[in-house]
């Protein structure tokens, strides 16, 4: 039998997806359906004095907070208890839900006019004035005052980076269908069982009563980790006043008005180095938006300030992090969650550095890069599979890095690269809290998968099949998959952070190979026919030799990275100051390609993403929210826009991740930005921040004539 690991077999979902048979949330009707609407704050701080409803209210179902079956249940169950469902009085960001309605009209119900009257207040924009910390923590390795004060140099900067919004193909939309004194909610959405938390604290309701079912979603990114909660709570409150199953989908601009977004930065660093280019010291400060609410910003802020000092061997580094509120709407996930914001800030600090010194920059990275055996800035040892230097090694002579650089020298071209990793699987001790669990079934003709783990694009039914066919040793096209459905599957966890492949999978491995143990000689149908049903479900176990301390953030913050780096090519036209990419090699280290086509696929979704937070996607805030909602002006990558790539895909295996595989998902954002800003470097623009629009390099190149 050809293993399916290794292989790019044809896609789980492929056949439903390419006929239109896939069922999407708005594919979805059910008999008596209410259609429902979030009428929302329209200033960024204050107080509601009268909602006016200038329509008639018949055949309306209208909810406030006063539908909340108490004070106590307002809010989003998620990290912290402080973000409301529906406003209660103090309004603290633009697009904060007020009011629900419900119509079986939809024309109706879009007609349907609704005035609020305010006592406005004055608002916090400024993350650098807010006075509210939602999340400060510190890494601290060696002593860096008295390395600092033998380093050679001492480089200092500041890097920004901005919003980002997520522009999945589908946006974000549920329905809530009142049965069995309950509610079930299907909705388009990363992690049902997220969802399932927040209903049962907001309906009071025992496990057993409220039920979800996750729908095939038109991608996620991050963007429907935790938004989904607050939807599936406005179609639930709607649909148990009214008794009806009722339909809440976004268009495009509420999608961008209302919903979470990439955590804007303001990141510096103070480096010390010798002469040789080694580095002694790193004092490194990331602020972080977190927006009104803290929703996801202590996760967030933690990856961000883990990989903040790159992926580089410094004896002595300080790290700083907080995430503050603002009265602008919550940011939250979004794929890399925090990484690319600081790795940003280091590798172009790092181009800095090079050029003070008057230094190569691959060879300033080579001389610094995380070898096996080295720390990380939390102390945690690298393995063999530790592949900084190769990754490097790799993107530059594949890019031919070295003769283009002294080619493109004083024309209006330029190249940059960058070096990055990205740890897989929620940080430090988050597997053990999570506490995963996956289910298989033997089943007539092979087995039956059931995970929480969903499939939004990035091909995770397909993968996992793969991996419990060549464990079990059957098929892959005998490997079944359940839909996501909290009566149906375990809690596997969130579908994010690079976990579905190395940690889920692993999982699953471990249920295979025990069931294949179980069977011996025998089919699975075999093996039914004479002993019954086989269910073998498996739990998340810490590698015994995994520490990490949460209080003091040192030890092993993951069990495997992945190491990448990205060189891009770039020219500016030096009228309109535009800059355009066009050519980007990218080599990823993510222990064993499990489906290599996806592999890539993933790769370039994610770097296409970066390119566009690099160059286009300027999110532009006014009074505190977002004032270029559609996409004719907020603009990301098309086809024509994205420049060619150049994939290398290595394998150094992993022994936590099924096959040795490691996380592919989120590293692909990591790298894009940096070597794009570093390529405009190389053209003598000092630019610092981005997104690098026309009119930011345009600044940058007036001021240094």
């Amino acid at each position: 039998m050809t293993p399916a690991v290794g292989r790019s077999v044809s896609r789980k979902d492929g056949m439903a997806k390419t006929l239109g048979t896939a069922k999407y949330i708005d594919d979805l009707r059910f008999p008596g359906m209410l259609y429902g609407r979030t009428i929302r704050a329209t200033i960024p701080k204050g107080r509601v004095r009268a909602i006016h409803l200038d329509f008639d209210p018949a055949g309306f179902t209208i909810v406030d907070h006063r539908d909340i079956p108490g004070p106590q249940c307002n809010f989003v169950a998620l990290i912290e208890a402080d973000q409301p469902f529906l406003v209660s009085d103090e309004i603290n960001h633009v697009a904060e839900p007020i009011l629900l309605l419900a119509h079986e009209d939809r024309d109706a119900l879009l007609a349907a006019e609704v005035r609020i009257e305010y006592d406005e207040a004055e608002p916090v924009l400024d993350p650098e004035q807010s006075p509210t910390v939602f999340k400060h923590l510190r890494i601290r390795k060696g002593d860096t005052d008295a390395a600092m004060a033998t380093a050679d140099v001492i480089v200092e900067g500041t890097y920004r980076t901005g919003h980002q919004e997520h522009v999945y193909i589908e946006t974000n939309g549920v329905i809530a269908v009142p049965e069995n004194n309950g509610i079930t909610v299907y909705g388009s959405m990363q992690c049902p069982y997220y969802v399932h938390k927040a209903l049962k604290a907001l309906l009071v309701l025992p496990d057993e009563r409220v039920r979800v079912v996750q729908t095939e979603t038109g991608g996620g990114f991050g963007g429907k980790e935790e938004y989904p909660n607050i939807l599936a709570g406005h179609a639930s409150l709607l649909a148990r006043k009214s008794g009806r199953p009722v339909k809440m989908v976004y268009d495009r601009v509420e999608d961008m008005i209302a919903t979470t977004k990439r955590h804007p930065s303001i990141i510096r660093h103070r480096t010390g180095v010798m002469k040789d280019g080694r580095l002694v010291a790193m004092e490194i400060d990331v602020l972080m938006d977190g927006g009104a609410y803290v929703t996801l910003s202590p996760v967030v802020l933690s990856r961000g300030c883990i990989h903040a000092a790159g992926p580089y061997r410094c004896d002595h580094t300080r790290i700083d992090g907080r995430a503050v509120m603002t009265n602008t709407p919550p940011n939250g996930a979004f794929r890399g969650f925090g990484a690319p914001q600081t790795q940003f800030a280091t590798e172009v600090h790092m181009d800095r550095i090079a050029e003070t010194l008057g230094m190569d920059p691959v060879a300033l990275r080579e001389l610094n890069a995380l070898r096996p055996g080295d720390t990380s800035a939390t102390g945690q040892v690298m393995g063999e599979d530790c592949s900084a230097v190769e990754a490097l090694r790799a993107g530059v002579e594949r890019s031919d890095y070295h003769r283009k650089r002294a080619e493109y020298a004083g024309s209006n071209r330029g190249i940059g690269l960058s070096l990055f990793f990205h740890g897989s699987g929620f940080t430090g001790s988050g597997e053990i809290y999570l506490a995963s669990k996956a289910t298989l079934e033997a089943t007539e003709t092979g087995a039956r998968i059931r995970v929480a783990s969903v499939e939004m694009g990035q091909g995770t039914r397909t993968m996992h099949a793969q991996i419990v066919a060549d464990a079990l040793g059957i098929p892959y096209e005998n490997v079944e998959i359940v839909q996501p459905d909290t009566h149906q599957v375990p809690d596997s966890g969130p579908t994010v952070a690079s976990r579905t492949c190395m940690v889920v999978g692993k999982i699953l491995q471990r249920c295979a190979e025990e069931m294949r143990e179980r069977l011996g000689e025998m089919t699975p149908g075999e093996y039914l026919r004479e002993h019954g049903p086989l269910s073998i479900t498996r739990q998340f176990e810490k590698p015994e030799e995994i520490s990490w301390d949460d209080t003091e953030y040192t030890g092993d913050a993951y069990a495997a990275y992945g190491w990448g780096c990205d060189v891009a090519e770039v020219e500016l036209d030096p009228v309109t100051y535009e800059v355009k990419p066009l050519h980007l090699t990218i080599v990823h280290e993510i222990g064993k390609a499990i489906h290599p086509s996806m592999v890539v696929g993933q790769i370039e979704g994610g770097s296409a993403q970066g390119v566009g937070w690099a160059l286009n996607e300027n999110v532009v805030m006014k009074n505190g929210g977002m004032a270029n909602p559609t996409l004719t002006n907020y603009t990301i990558p098309t086809t024509l826009d994205a420049p060619r790539m150049d994939v290398i895909v290595l394998e150094n295996p992993s022994g936590y991740g099924p096959f040795g595989a490691k996380g592919v998902g989120e590293m692909p954002i990591d790298g894009p930005a940096p070597a794009v800003v570093n390529a405009i470097r190389h053209l003598g623009l000092d630019v610092r921040s981005i997104p690098a629009i026309p009119e930011t390099i345009m600044e940058v190149a007036c001021a240094s004539r």
